[in-house]
């Protein structure tokens, strides 16, 4: 196959992999710190990213994650790294709008050209009445073991005295 041929055919199979997979929640940058320093080039960082639950009102999750400097990190085609840190919590009354299934995806990166993506996801725990969030990274053929995960017990809000079962929201 020719080198224009190959570059066609990732091209398209970029293309496809990012219509076929959306983000399902809007990521909010929130501040970066750098880590190593580069004369010419972008710094190494740590960003910290808000996300919204977006089937849950009520929830909010913060992210920690290393972004590459350098020549490759500047034309976004630097293969960051796995590790990435996670915290959840309740922000307001706790409202589900559908029911979803244990592991859905909260939200989705991309963390390399093709190969690697950093997801959030979702279950519940019915026995304690608490949402756990985990993020971790995946890579197209080995996958990662670095991962975080985070809960969100489920409490009164505002004086209501009213708690939503995640139970009855589950599939």
């Amino acid at each position: 196959m020719s080198f224009r041929r190959c570059l066609l055919a990732a091209s398209a199979l970029l293309a496809l992999s990012g219509v076929a997979a959306p983000a399902a929640a809007q990521e909010d940058l929130i501040f970066k710190k750098s880590t190593v320093w580069k004369m010419l080039t972008p710094d190494d960082k740590l960003a910290v990213y808000g996300v919204d639950d977006p089937v849950v009102e009520g929830v909010a999750c913060h992210y920690t994650l290393p972004e590459k400097g350098g020549v490759s990190g500047m034309f976004g085609v630097a293969e960051e790294v796995s590790d990435v840190s996670l915290a959840c919590r309740q922000i307001g009354p706790i409202r589900f709008k559908e029911k979803a299934s244990q592991g859905d995806v909260v939200f989705r990166e991309r963390r390399s050209l093709i190969w690697k993506k950093m997801q959030i996801v979702r279950g519940c725990d019915a026995k304690r009445n608490v949402l756990i969030y985990m993020v971790y990274t995946d890579k197209l053929i080995e996958g990662s073991p670095q991962n975080s995960t985070s809960s969100v017990p489920i409490m009164p809000w505002g004086g209501t005295g009213e708690v939503a079962k995640c139970s009855e929201w589950v599939r």
